[in-house]
């Protein structure tokens, strides 16, 4: 069968394998596709549907009208090349819950102001550039102390660590790229297991924080080139890569990624990716690429 559509639910309460999967196949059925047998990825949890003769974007479509209601995951892409050899992961709100710099501008008492900018950058509403640097701005003073604080009040998304050494086990090339700042994705990326990191630079000087960033920025822009860049690199077609990520600026990889998957995202994200995960957590990511739980990392 050439298109696959993965099923994917945060627990075994929700009748996957017999009200879902039964509603999914009816529906495929009736826009005209061939359906092929069933695959359990994990009991109660995940499976696929093989199809063909309907485009992946369309049966989605409608199959997610037709669970409306359901907190289920349904990604539908072709079959072919499923299993990406290079993944790109944003960091804050993806592979750890919250945002690091709102989270250390809680130590200066600005949280809540801090976040509520960064609210709109995430949002597209305002530019990720200017909004980092106005962020950063108003930490200035902050001692570096508050970075190992807030590093080890920092908690893994769900599946973060299970999804990065899964794919680096059968041969994934791991890149963790954000906007934040590298003293956390030096830390989490050695943490989750990703080859390499990318962040943004926080000035220090006499055990504080100036106030500033160095340069250059890491954007959506270095996100898309790093995409770009690693796939190259090691001969990997953009359609062998995976990308994850919640916000305006992750977008660009998103869309250019074979499987560029939005993750609990902001709405302006939601409605542009092909691929969602709105009820479950990262290892949502080795399902949607055809991996069984018993492939999975220890």
């Amino acid at each position: 069968m050439e298109n696959v559509l993965t099923l994917i639910t945060p627990n075994d309460s929700h009748d996957l394998e017999d009200g879902a999967q039964a509603e999914a196949r009816t529906v495929l059925a009736e826009l005209g596709a061939t359906l092929g047998e069933t695959a359990i990825l994990k009991a109660d949890i995940a499976l696929d549907i093989p199809f063909e003769g309907l485009p992946p974007m369309e049966a989605r479509a409608a199959v997610r009208q037709r669970l409306e209601g359901w907190p289920i995951d349904v990604i539908a892409q072709p079959a072919a090349k499923r299993r990406k050899k290079l993944l790109i992961a944003d960091m804050d709100s993806t592979i750890v819950v919250g945002e690091t710099l709102d989270d250390l501008a809680d130590h200066a008492g600005l949280k809540d102001k801090v976040a509520r900018i960064t609210e709109r950058a995430m949002n597209g509403e305002v530019g990720f550039r200017g909004a980092l640097v106005e962020r950063v701005g108003l930490l200035k003073g902050l001692s570096e102390s508050m970075l190992a604080e807030t590093m080890a009040d920092t908690q893994l998304t769900p599946g973060a660590r299970l999804l990065v050494q899964t794919m680096r086990r059968h041969g994934a090339y791991c890149a963790l790229v954000s906007g934040g700042f590298t003293y956390f994705t030096e830390k989490v990326a050695e943490i989750c297991g990703f080859h390499t990191h990318r962040g943004n630079i926080l000035n220090i000087e006499n055990g504080q924080l100036i106030g500033t960033v160095g340069e250059p920025i890491v954007n959506k822009d270095t996100k898309l080139e790093c995409l770009k860049t690693f796939s190259a690199e090691r001969s990997i077609d953009l359609g062998e890569t995976c990308a994850v990520g919640d916000g305006a600026n992750d977008l660009p990889m998103l869309m250019a990624a074979g499987l560029g998957i939005a993750f609990h995202a902001k709405p302006v994200v939601a409605a542009e990716a092909k691929y969602r995960i709105e009820f479950n957590d990262l290892t949502s990511l080795l399902f949607a690429q055809g991996y069984r739980s018993d492939e999975f990392a220890a």
